[in-house]
C-alpha cells in the first residue's frame, strides 16, 4: 500500500512539473466582498485561501492548519494616521527571506515592524529549484504554521516573566499608498505590526531601568570584549523553557533582542524574544512531512503535541546562542524555573491567552491547544531535565579579549570544578560550575584575545575531557593533573610559537603552525 501511494505521489509530482505562477491569493478579503469604503475600520479576510487542498493532497502533505488559513475572520484595517498614536510613516524595506517586512516610523521616535502574515520561501531555495514543483511544496508547507499563533504569546510571556513584543493583526488596503514605493508589496495582505525593540528610542516602561536595546550581533561582540558584559543566564533559561513549552523550534540568535541593564558594575543582557511565527507548529500529519521530519532528516521540524517529541530537535536551531548564554545554568536551577512556570502558567492564564485568537479560529483550535498546553505544562520539569542534559553533554566556557585565568580542578572521579577569574581586576570570580562525569563528556575552554593562564589539577581515575583553545595572544597552560585507567585527557590547541606549555602525562599537545579556533564568538551553525 505504501509503495502504491509513493508511486501515485511521484506521478502527481511529475505531472505538476513547474512552479505555479500564481500561488498566492491576490487579495485577502473574502471573495465577493463589496468594495472597501474609505472609512472602513475592519474587514473580513482569509489568511491564505491558497492553502486549501483536496483530501488526496492532504494524505501526502498534511492537513496542517489549512482550515485556519482559509477561515474568514474580521481584522482591523491599517490606518497610518490612527493605528498608532501620533501616526506612522514608511521606513526602509526589510530583508527577510520569507515574510515581506518594512520598518514604520512613529512620530515619538519609536519604530515598528510591519510584516506579512503569509510567507514566501522562494529565496530559501537554490536557484535551480525555484522554477520546479519543489517551490510549490515548500510554499504549501507554510500551512503547517498557525498564522494567528503569535497573538497568543504576549499574555503567556507576561505571566511567565519573560519580556515580549505585542503584535497586532491588520489588513492593508488594496489602495494604501502611504507605504511609499513598496506599497504594492503589502496591498491587500494581512499583516502583523509589532514594536521594534532596538535602540534607546524604543524603550518602554515595561523594561524598567534598562539603558538600551540591542540585537544579538552587538551583544555577542560586547560580551567577549571584556568581563563586565554578561548574559542574564537565568532570564534566558526561563525564556527558553517558555519556547519549549510553546513548541517554538526556530529560536536562533537572530530571533532575540536584548535589554541592557547596569547592575553592580556589570552590564547584564536580558532576552526579548521576537518573531513568534512557529509556535504551535503542526507538520507531521501527512506522509511526506512525516518522513521529512524524522530526526535523521530534518529533526528540527517538531510538531506541537500534548507530549514533547524529540527535544534535541526542537532546540537545534538555537544551539549557537544556547551554548553561549546557558553555560552556567544547573539542573537544579532548570527544575526550579520549570516548577515556577507551572505555577505562573495557570489554566486561567492559558484560557485568557487563547482568546486572543480570532473567534472563528478559537472555535477550531482553542480547546485542543489549551489541552495540549496543559499536558505540556505537566511534563515541563521532565522536558527541562532533557534540555539540561543536552546542554550539559558538551559545555563551552569562553573568556574575553582581556587576560583571564581558567582553573580546572578534577576533584573526584565524578566531579570537575571549573572557575574563571579576570586577571586585570584583582582576580574577581567570573564563572564557577561543578560538572559531573555522568552528564558532561567535554568541556571546551576558549581564551580568546587575552594573554590567558589555564591551570588543570587533580588525581582521578575517571574524568571529563577538557579542550583548551588559547587564542591569538601568548598563553600559559599548566597541567599537573593525573588521570588513570584511560580516563579523558586535556587537549591543548594553539599555535606553537609564543605560548608556554607545562604538560603532564594527561596532556595532549595539539599545537600547530596555524590557528584553529580563535573566532569563537562569530562562529554560527
Amino acid at each position: 500500500m505504501v509503495f502504491r501511494l509513493l508511486f501515485l505521489l511521484l506521478c502527481w509530482l511529475l505531472a505538476a512539473g513547474c512552479a505555479r505562477q500564481n500561488f498566492f491569493q491576490t487579495d485577502a478579503r473574502v471573495p465577493g466582498a463589496a468594495p472597501l469604503a474609505p472609512t472602513a475600520d475592519s474587514v473580513r479576510v482569509t489568511a491564505g485561501r491558497h492553502y486549501k487542498a483536496s483530501g488526496f493532497h492532504t494524505i501526502f502533505f498534511g492537513r496542517h492548519y489549512r482550515q485556519v488559513w482559509t477561515t474568514p475572520v474580521t481584522v482591523p484595517v491599517l490606518n497610518l494616521q490612527t493605528t498608532i498614536a501620533g501616526g506612522l510613516r514608511a521606513g526602509k524595506l526589510g530583508g527577510g527571506f520569507q515574510s515581506t517586512s518594512m520598518t514604520l516610523l512613529g512620530n515619538n521616535g519609536r519604530e515598528y515592524a510591519l510584516r506579512t502574515l503569509d510567507k514566501d520561501p522562494y529565496k530559501t531555495l537554490p536557484p535551480f529549484l525555484r522554477k520546479t514543483f519543489v517551490l510549490n511544496l515548500v510554499r504549501d508547507a507554510t500551512s503547517a504554521i498557525n498564522p494567528y499563533g503569535a497573538f497568543v504569546v504576549p499574555p503567556l510571556a507576561q505571566a511567565a516573566g519573560v519580556l515580549h513584543t505585542t503584535p497586532r493583526l491588520l489588513y492593508i488596503r488594496p489602495d494604501e499608498t502611504g507605504l511609499g514605493e513598496n506599497a504594492p508589496r503589502f496591498q491587500g495582505k494581512v499583516a502583523l505590526l509589532e514594536e521594534k525593540f532596538d535602540g534607546k528610542n524604543n524603550l518602554t516602561p515595561a523594561f524598567g531601568d534598562a539603558q538600551d536595546l540591542q540585537d544579538s550581533e552587538d551583544v555577542l561582540r560586547a560580551r567577549y570584549q571584556e568581563p563586565s558584559f554578561q548574559f542574564d543566564q537565568l532570564a534566558f533559561a526561563r525564556a527558553r523553557l517558555l519556547d519549549i513549552w510553546l513548541g517554538d523550534w526556530d529560536r536562533h540568535e537572530g530571533q532575540w533582542q536584548w535589554a541592557v541593564y547596569k547592575e553592580k558594575g556589570r552590564t547584564l543582557y536580558r532576552p526579548v524574544p521576537k518573531d513568534r511565527d512557529q509556535v504551535f507548529y503542526r507538520f507531521d500529519d501527512g506522509l511526506v512531512p512525516w518522513l521529512v521530519s524524522r530526526p535523521f532528516i530534518v529533526g528540527k521540524l517538531r510538531t506541537f503535541k500534548p507530549h514533547y517529541e524529540n527535544i534535541p530537535g526542537l532546540v537545534k536551531n538555537a544551539r549557537f546562542i544556547d551554548e553561549r548564554a546557558l553555560n552556567e545554568v544547573t539542573d537544579q536551577q532548570f527544575q526550579h524555573l520549570a516548577s515556577e512556570l507551572q505555577t505562573r502558567l495557570s489554566d486561567d492564564v492559558i484560557q485568557a491567552a487563547l482568546r486572543h485568537l480570532p473567534p472563528p479560529v478559537y472555535a477550531l483550535e482553542g480547546e485542543r491547544t489549551a489541552a495540549f498546553l496543559r499536558a505540556r505544562r505537566a511534563a515541563l520539569p521532565a522536558a527541562a531535565r532533557t534540555y539540561y542534559r543536552k546542554l550539559a553533554h558538551q559545555v563551552t566556557i569562553a573568556g574575553t579579549d582581556q587576560p583571564e585565568r581558567f582553573v580546572v580542578q578534577r576533584l573526584t572521579d565524578s566531579t570537575t570544578l571549573v572557575s574563571l577569574y579576570a586577571l586585570s581586576d584583582k582576580a574577581p570570580l567570573l564563572y564557577r560550575r561543578t560538572f559531573r562525569t555522568a552528564e558532561t563528556k567535554l568541556i571546551t575552554l576558549h581564551g580568546l584575545g587575552g594573554e590567558d593562564v589555564f591551570e588543570i589539577t587533580g588525581d582521578v581515575s575517571r574524568s571529563i575531557r577538557v579542550d583548551i583553545f588559547g587564542g591569538p595572544n601568548p598563553d600559559t597552560v599548566k597541567d599537573t593533573s593525573h588521570v588513570r585507567r584511560g580516563g579523558k585527557k586535556t587537549y591543548y590547541y594553539d599555535t606553537r610559537r609564543g605560548n608556554t606549555l607545562e604538560a603532564s602525562a594527561t596532556t595532549r599537545d595539539k599545537t600547530h603552525k596555524g590557528v584553529q579556533m580563535h573566532a569563537y564568538d562569530r562562529e554560527g551553525d
